[in-house]
């Protein structure tokens, strides 16, 4: 605000004439008059030159802001702040009584924690009406406007839908036109970067899984207990657990497959990790006796071992009754290997007897995956049987060769976490395995997604980085793959802006604002995740609690704070809606935004790149710090 000295020059006197008692009527009033008239006319000029002051502080925040975008940007240079402030200015101060106007800008580069800094200054005066009289021809005033950056840096996750129907009505080409092309979101935030470090992005592409990149096989933040474990052991699925057969023990060489997609999701191959099929166990070769499961067709992974068919001599199957008769496989044919003899009460039947052990690491291995956890799971029953009074499995594993399939064959896909971090951004310690990452070999439309010689591939996370062609290029190489868990990339997209995770996020400086953004986008409803019950790809739950899990996770994100108790993410929320019927609004998505104004409902293709290009207006807007 200013002050106007005339103001204390008659208001003094007046003040006197208040306490004044003598003199006549006709002489007060004309005495009185005079300042009266003078009170009236100075409010008048006065709020003539608080409107040019107020139309000139407006004036001064926009030209200031202009100002430090184009620097940022690298529009200007330093040495043209002076004819473009004065510019912007002209074009944005209107006040037409104002005269005598100047602006002066004053810039100071960042230096170290310093921020860069302009200060604008503006300046001029309104020639008074009413003041004239009291010796005030003109009413100066003036106005100052400062923005500060530099001290703002900015850290962008992009979690991108890479899910086969990305395929579809052009979406993954404007996807990657949105976010790599000329002038697309990485173009947009690099701009705003003087100094490397002040703008970091990373791209985490998703399908059901997401690719963390073979090479890491060695990294102690992956749990291996699902690649390690036999279908009976996988993640409580429910209806979709794998179960043995009752006549387990009886089933070797040449006997009929006992497993088929009905009864467990899988089938029998001709060895590990194999994607050919077989009706019966081999009896020949290099697998003999090799029970093998193929790929799951409800969790869509690969398994990573077979049961073995060791030979445990010869048994009584059943004896002293005329219905004695040998086992019989799915398919209610006897099992092979076995013969019957006598009759009546003298009837008994034997057969082989087998040890079934998966061929992946139990207690006593030292070939492979020394420092990995053991398989524990059961594969038989107590002396190797099954009877009416012992229906429970308890024969634990106890396989001492070299694995079939050792985790150095991984391909680099890890699944949701176990609960309850799956919904959490906990960092990983191995003292609690919950915290761990499960590798995983995803595997679905005949395509080991995460394998670099897939024909269509799952591409690898990239995290933080201000190496602007290869976020391109990583962007540019995405492709359509399998099915949608927006979970799994929204969670990895948390992990890759946490110091700390598994992803080297770069340290942050405690004297520095960092706005830490989430961009999720997704073209599709979930469909499936680690667990086959929550959905496998055809059908889900009821409640949907894939959406569940995600929601509570976004709960999580939406309620970190900073060390200054601000909110510590801002998320934007893209549904992508262009089928025909189209789908339901996702709600999960809609209530994940930071705001409703951070949800985008789009219904075109063409509509990715207009969103991108809105978001990246906005966070070019919240790099400034005022």
């Amino acid at each position: 605000m200013f002050r106007l000295p005339v103001i204390d020059r008659i208001g003094r006197p007046f003040a006197r004439f208040v306490k004044a008692d003598q003199g006549n009527i006709a002489v007060i009033f004309a005495i009185v008059l005079v300042p009266i008239l003078s009170f009236m006319g100075a409010a008048v000029d006065y709020s003539r030159a608080v409107r040019a002051r107020s139309s000139m502080q407006a004036a001064l925040d926009s030209t200031v802001l202009m100002l430090s975008k184009d620097l940022t940007a690298g529009t200007i240079s330093t040495s043209e702040i002076n004819a473009k402030a004065t510019a912007y200015f002209t074009g944005l101060f209107t006040d037409t009584e104002a005269q005598g106007v100047s602006v002066t800008p004053i810039y100071t580069a960042a230096s170290g924690s310093t921020p860069a800094t302009i200060v604008l200054n503006g300046s001029g005066n309104i020639k008074s009406d009413f003041m004239q009289i009291a010796g005030f021809p003109t009413l100066n005033f003036n106005a100052t406007s400062t923005t500060t950056w530099g001290n703002v840096k900015m850290r962008v996750a992009l979690a991108l839908d890479n899910t086969g129907s990305m395929a579809s009505d052009g979406k993954i080409t404007a996807l990657r036109n949105a976010v790599a092309g000329t002038g697309g979101l990485i173009d947009q935030l690099s701009a705003l970067s003087k100094t490397n470090g002040d703008v970091y992005i990373s791209v985490i592409p998703f399908a059901k899984v997401v690719n963390l990149g073979a090479s890491n096989y060695t990294q102690s933040y992956l749990d291996w207990t699902d690649w390690l474990n036999p279908p009976t052991t996988q993640p409580d699925n429910g209806s979709y657990q794998a179960s043995l057969p009752i006549n387990w023990h009886a089933y070797g060489p040449g006997a009929k497959c006992p497993f088929s997609n009905s009864s467990g999701g899988f089938y029998c191959t001709t060895g590990p990790t194999s994607t050919s099929s077989t009706s019966t166990i081999p009896s020949s070769g290099s697998y003999s006796g090799y029970i093998c499961p193929s790929v799951d067709a409800n969790s869509h992974a690969l398994y990573n071992g077979c049961w073995t068919s060791e030979a445990a001599g010869t048994g009584v199957f059943c004896s002293g009754s005329g219905s004695c008769a040998c086992p019989k496989d799915a398919w209610n044919n006897a099992i092979s290997g076995c013969s019957c003899s006598g009759s009546g009460s003298s009837k008994s039947c034997t057969g082989n007897l087998y040890v079934h052990n998966w061929t992946q690491p139990g207690p006593n291995d030292t070939t492979h995956n020394t420092s990995q956890p053991r398989v524990s799971a059961v594969v038989g029953w107590t002396n190797n049987k099954y009877t009416s009074t012992n229906t429970t499995p308890t024969v634990l594993n106890d396989y001492r060769l070299a694995s079939t399939n050792p985790i150095s064959n991984w391909t680099g896909c890890v699944a949701d976490r176990t609960q309850p971090n799956d919904a959490t951004g906990v960092l990983p310690t191995s003292s609690d395995v919950t915290t761990l990452f499960p590798a995983n070999e995803y595997f679905e439309n005949s395509t080991a997604y995460c394998s670099s010689s897939a024909s269509t591939t799952l591409g690898a996370v990239l995290p933080l980085s201000y190496d602007w062609t290869t976020l391109k290029s990583t962007v540019n190489a995405m492709q359509p793959t399998g099915g949608t868990n927006q979970a799994v990339g929204l969670a990895w997209a948390w992990q890759s802006l946490l110091v700390g995770g598994p992803l080297n996020t770069p340290a942050e400086d405690a004297n520095v604002t960092y706005n830490r953004v989430i961009i999720l986008l997704s073209d599709g409803l979930n469909t499936e995740d680690r667990w086959p019950e929550y959905g496998n790809g055809s059908s889900q739950a009821s409640g949907n609690p894939i959406d569940a899990r995600q929601a509570l996770m976004c709960s999580n994100l939406k309620a970190a704070k900073d060390s200054k108790g601000q909110n510590m993410y801002t998320i934007y929320t893209i549904q992508v809606n262009t089928g025909s019927p189209a789908d339901p609004t996702s709600t999960v998505l809609q209530n994940c935004a930071s705001s409703s104004d951070k949800f985008f409902m789009l219904t075109s293709s063409s509509q990715i790149v207009t969103t991108f290009n809105t978001i990246g207006t906005a966070l070019s807007k919240l790099r400034l710090a005022r």
